[in-house]
């Protein structure tokens, strides 16, 4: 079941607490096909059920179409996957790995829907990423090994990339080949375009030479427009922005940007794709390169974004306590030459072999070991608070299966945090001023900063184990990460789907990986 707003995610094919007054169930409604009052004069409209004012978390658009799939399963990043956590597709949470041999694919999927401004033409998707020459596996050896780090003296950090690609392309660094990625404009019209990063290391901050985006939404959220130079795009997060093409006819950069803080960088100093109007050479490069934005510092004024869809927390009865709190810390364990990223002094280790479903589809929840970082949240359709606290110089991209968060605050980003040392906690005496409660910024991945804290929230709406973790990949493989158990009666019910599909699409994996030579040797995400 999709969200029925205008928005992008992208999928990856693969086999506390405070509470208040309980919500209503979210309820299904048969979707209408897009009717004609959805036009670029009225982009706000959609059906006579559904428009940007729908709180899509109350009515669930339901297609009435079934697709049948086999000896796969699919992870949507950004979807909440209403009552459907055994599709979430999370090797080790909800099932077992995709055998070597099997499909897989990455790629975008454009969900159509209403927006809060207008637009003439939509452009699509643009995906940025970071691109390695070496394997993933043999970057993550070195990364893991505290005697050889990529940056000496600082166990854990990763190689800059090798370049960065737009929509899967562009131009070799050194000059030897590739080519631009390119997106047409047509004078006079607005476009819609999706921006999503989808890199395992890389922050970026983007900017179009010339033009300005008009922001309308947030990870899926639709948002008041807001109109902004550059943006800044963590790992995982997406926009939906808008171009007004009111330039002279050329071509124009469309242009990535790093901090100067250890949020990635890239071996392409000038990552670039071309946005050229119609009417201007095909082939030509723009000649005017612009004007680096500010250091975004890693991290995004989310303050700045208020949806459509209002929501509340209640921040004055919000009280930090130690079943509140996660605390994020790298550690280096000399007895294993490894280095890990551990969660209120864990590393988050899943099984493969033992998905975390089969312990609930099981009645075996007794026996999960501690390594699993499995938090259950009590009671249903409440408020859950959670205050992450970073005793780090690494800034990390915190994302939420299965649910939009609200974010209720953090600490400012430091221009320095390599140079720090004092780990900023939350001070109710100061901090509780700060927090804002009436209609908060919403979406799924938001920054957590360097040596500070973050507080976000969610309603328990949504039956089944979700994932909460890092977005970058070194730091998950190193265990920055835990599993949120909420609604488990729901669950055991199948308001999270049928458990029994848990040991469904199994044989293959079963089949394969005992004689396997390459076993499991970090988190397994």
């Amino acid at each position: 079941m999709f969200k029925p707003l205008d928005g992008l995610l992208w999928g990856l094919l693969l086999s506390c607490l405070a509470h208040s007054t309980p919500r209503a169930e979210a309820k299904p409604h048969v979707l209408e096909a897009r009717q004609s009052c959805n036009t670029a004069s009225n982009r706000q409209c959609w059906t006579s059920s559904f428009n940007i004012n729908t709180d899509y978390e109350a009515h669930v658009p339901e297609t009435g179409v079934t697709r049948q799939v086999t000896s796969t399963s699919i992870h949507y990043h950004g979807l909440r996957m209403l009552n459907a956590n055994t599709q979430d597709g999370v090797n080790g949470v909800t099932e077992r790995p995709i055998a070597p041999g099997r499909n897989g694919v990455l790629g975008p999927i454009v969900i159509k829907g209403p927006a809060s401004a207008d637009y003439d033409t939509d452009l699509g998707p643009l995906v940025l990423s970071d691109w390695y020459y070496g394997s993933v596996f043999e970057i993550a050896h070195r990364v893991n090994n505290p005697s050889n780090p990529f940056i000496p003296n600082f166990p854990g950090s990763p190689p800059a990339s090798d370049n960065v690609l737009f929509n899967g392309r562009n131009i070799n660094p050194d000059g030897s080949g590739g080519t631009y990625t390119r997106k047409t404009l047509t004078k006079g019209k607005k476009h819609l375009l999706r921006l999503i990063n989808t890199s395992l290391q890389n922050a970026f901050t983007v900017n179009l030479v010339g033009h300005t985006f008009q922001v309308v939404a947030t990870d899926m959220v639709p948002i008041q427009p807001i109109t902004r130079d550059h943006l800044f795009l963590g790992i995982g997060q997406r926009y939906d922005v808008i171009i007004n093409a009111n330039q002279p006819i050329a071509s124009y950069w469309f242009n990535v940007t790093f901090s100067a803080l250890p949020c990635g960088q890239s071996d392409n100093p000038y990552p670039a794709a071309i946005f050229s109007y119609s009417g201007a050479s095909s082939t030509s490069l723009p000649t005017q390169r612009g004007v680096a934005p500010p250091d975004s510092r890693c991290a995004a004024p989310e303050r700045d974004y208020s949806p459509i869809v209002s929501r509340s927390a209640d921040v004055n009865s919000f009280a930090p306590t130690t079943s509140h709190t996660l605390n994020v810390d790298l550690a280096v364990d000399n007895s294993q030459a490894r280095v890990f990223w551990p969660v209120n002094n864990s590393p988050l280790r899943v099984n493969w072999q033992e998905p975390t479903l089969r312990y609930v589809a099981n009645n075996t929840l007794s026996s999960v070991p501690r390594s699993r970082n499995l938090i259950q949240i009590p009671g249903s359709n409440t408020l859950t608070y959670f205050l992450l606290q970073n005793n780090s110089s690494i800034p990390h991209p915190i994302h939420l299966h299965g649910h939009d968060v609200m974010i209720l605050g953090s600490s400012p980003p430091l221009a320095n945090p390599l140079a720090e040392t004092q780990i900023r906690e939350y001070n109710p005496n100061t901090d509780k001023s700060t927090l804002k409660g009436n209609n908060p910024p919403r979406r799924d991945t938001t920054m957590l900063p360097a040596w500070g804290w973050l507080l976000v929230a969610w309603r328990t709406n949504n039956p089944g184990v979700w994932l909460f973790h890092c977005h970058v990949g070194w730091h998950v493989s190193q265990g920055l990460g835990v599993q949120v158990l909420e609604r488990l009666d729901a669950l055991r019910d199948g308001g999270g789907g049928s458990l029994g599909t848990v040991e469904q699409n199994c044989g293959n994996w079963a089949g394969w990986y005992p004689g396997s030579p390459w076993k499991q040797d970090d988190a397994g995400l």
